[in-house]
């Protein structure tokens, strides 16, 4: 099995003020005990260092450095892949560009949801309900009871 996180898991996993880290960290900490891949993109993990080093997106940014780390510390993992875009890929990424007539701040989420695609991993774990609008993916909100 092999599933994927959106931006906002890291984030939450990460920043100690954020109101659902107590719940964020555990779970991230078990997911990577599980056997199962964790297949994540550069988007993933470049929107990660972006927003949590950003003082307007946080009220305590992470060093570069220690988002670094954080960021090094996935890929150092044996069950960690980094997906990236295969040949066809435009033609799967435009398809549902048309399909769901993205624009602003959906394009990143079309992205992500069609590199998932292109490489077959069905789960992201993310509490953006945006992503429920692509029928392939099981949208899993870790936090919802």
């Amino acid at each position: 099995m092999s599933c994927s996180l959106d931006v906002n898991m890291l984030l939450y996993a990460s920043s100690q003020d954020c109101p659902e880290y107590p719940h964020a960290r555990p779970f991230l900490d078990a997911l990577l005990a599980r056997a199962d891949l964790l297949c994540l993109s550069w988007a993933t993990l470049s929107g990660y260092l972006r927003l949590a080093t950003n003082p307007a997106a946080t009220t305590n940014p992470l060093t570069p450095e220690r988002a670094a780390e954080n960021v090094a510390a996935l890929l150092d993992r044996p069950r960690t892949r980094v997906l990236v875009e295969e040949p066809g890929f435009w033609d799967s990424f435009r398809s549902l560009m048309n399909q769901h007539r993205a624009r602003g701040k959906i394009v990143p989420d079309v992205h992500l949801a069609a590199l998932l695609r292109q490489h077959g991993v069905k789960t992201l774990y993310t509490r953006d309900r945006d992503f429920r609008r692509f029928e392939f993916l099981d949208v899993r909100d870790p936090f919802a009871s």
